[in-house]
């Protein structure tokens, strides 16, 4: 069996890129006989940057919701919020104890979110791949499923869980967990800049197709999409320096589970006009019925916060005993 630990931050309007990026290798993972899956709402990461607190709430059970309706089973499945298994804060605490600054000071995500004026960032901002690391090795996860943007960071979990080990003259404690990194489709660009990742911060809402947009956004927001002056190519390599085009080739080749040649293959030559209509199609025929669910499971808020209070039992059962052998091993 695999033990596979993932979170996702509860930002709220998850999009497009969320959902190839992630969700979608969540559920793949999530229905094989061979994994044991927990699926982590991290709102202690959320913090790190001031979050408005109804907003907050509402953007946990809205996670929670999006994880469902996309095919995730809370039965089968550990769906919890971080700041419920009050274990990912101690082990944190302990962990920052192991880590070294030398480690933190190399996190290139750090020094892309805090910008120029790092002084003004908070603690929380710097030192969160501790906590990241924590919640990924109370859990003994054998995998991680990550993004390329993450690697750096479970990099990091394998460092302090190496380090502890040695430190205390144990044995394999904490296992270094392993990355599941995707290798096609793994960033998702602007549908206004194939060069910038579809982000929700992006001031235009025509940038990203969210999960919860209806059929005539989708199919409005595909026809404004950047392209060229361009027919589709008819090689993989073609597309090297037509950023947008190879997005959408992309989008298009993900969510209809033909491989990139393929796709190409099938639009070789033609307008933008015709692959924009088949586009939008593969996105309602995808995103529709999980727009459609999300509904449907936010206006039962109690329904979700009982998968999340379920979920958070499960989660502290497995923590707390981890953390109670973590107690005897530092001397607490």
């Amino acid at each position: 069996m695999k033990n596979i630990f993932s979170g996702v931050q509860p930002t709220g309007n998850l999009h497009l890129g969320n959902y190839i990026g992630a969700i979608k290798n969540f559920v793949g993972l999530s229905k094989s006989n061979e994994n044991k899956c927990v699926f982590c709402v991290v709102d202690l990461h959320a913090i790190t940057l001031k979050q408005d607190s109804k907003e907050l709430k509402n953007n946990i059970r809205e996670t929670v919701a999006t994880f469902i309706a996309s095919g995730i089973d809370p039965k089968k499945n550990i769906i919890f919020n971080q700041s419920q298994v009050s274990a990912h804060s101690e082990a944190a605490w302990i962990l920052s104890c192991t880590a070294r600054m030398g480690w933190l000071n190399r996190m290139t995500q750090f020094k892309e979110k805090a910008g120029k004026d790092r002084e003004k960032a908070s603690i929380g901002l710097y030192s969160y791949p501790v906590l990241m690391a924590a919640d990924i090795l109370l859990y003994d996860t054998t995998h991680v499923p990550v993004g390329e943007d993450q690697k750096q960071h479970l990099e990091l979990c394998r460092d302090i869980a190496q380090k502890f080990n040695n430190d205390f003259k144990l044995d394999n404690f904490f296992i270094a967990p392993e990355p599941l990194i995707q290798k096609e489709f793994s960033r998702i660009m602007s549908l206004k800049d194939g060069l910038k990742k579809m982000s929700k911060s992006e001031l235009s809402d025509l940038s990203r197709i969210n999960l919860t947009d209806t059929k005539d956004e989708i199919v409005n927001k595909i026809k404004k999409a950047k392209t060229d002056s361009l027919p589709l190519p008819s090689t993989i390599d073609q597309l090297d320096n037509r950023p947008e085009t190879k997005n959408l080739v992309g989008i298009y080749s993900s969510l209809s589970g033909l491989s990139f040649e393929n796709s190409i293959n099938e639009f070789s030559g033609k307008n933008f006009s015709k692959f924009k209509d088949s586009l939008s199609q593969v996105l309602i025929d995808k995103i529709t019925p999980i727009s459609t669910e999300i509904r449907k499971l936010i206006d039962d808020k109690s329904y979700l916060d009982k998968i999340l209070l379920e979920g958070s039992k499960k989660a502290n059962e497995i923590a707390s005993k981890k953390m109670k052998k973590i107690h005897e091993i530092v001397g607490f």
